[in-house]
């Protein structure tokens, strides 16, 4: 009986150790600073990054919290692996900011973020079907990264 328990025990290590992750591969499933450099907007932002629903490996699941909450939404979105890269599009309904950034009117944008799943640097194109004060619509791009918290 104690060989059956010793036997069953490194089984289970072994399978335990052919299904962990390579060696120095850091886990991207947590609370992370999202810093856009440039963007015109007085919030800073923190994404919680999860597992996706349901769970596949080329998947995260985004819930952007934006700090402070005065005049600002969270958006929520699932961000796919390819070919190294991360990317999310969120509709986002603040943003574009114009005039005053605290009071001024604020337009919804269609966000793609991009990055690179090792050095967490990437682009944000947010694009919009108006500007402001009536300008035709465009595209603003920035530079930004994710520094885990």
């Amino acid at each position: 009986m104690r060989i059956r328990g010793v036997a069953g025990a490194v089984v289970l290590v072994a399978a335990t150790i052919a299904s962990a992750a390579p060696v120095g591969a850091a886990p991207f499933f947590a609370n992370y600073s999202l810093n856009v450099q440039g963007r015109y907007d007085f919030h800073t932002w923190t994404w919680a990054v999860t597992y996706c629903i349901p769970d596949a490996p080329d998947c995260a699941h985004i819930k952007a919290i934006p700090m402070p909450i005065a005049k600002a939404f969270e958006y929520s979105g699932d961000a796919h692996l390819a070919d190294g890269r991360y990317t999310l599009t969120v509709d986002v309904p603040d943003g574009l900011r114009c005039g005053n950034v605290y009071y001024g009117p604020i337009i919804p944008t269609l966000d793609v973020y991009s990055w690179d799943a090792a050095t967490l640097q990437g682009t944000l194109t947010s694009s919009f079907a108006t500007g402001c004060d009536g300008a035709p619509g465009g595209a603003f791009t920035y530079p930004f990264s994710l520094v885990r918290l």
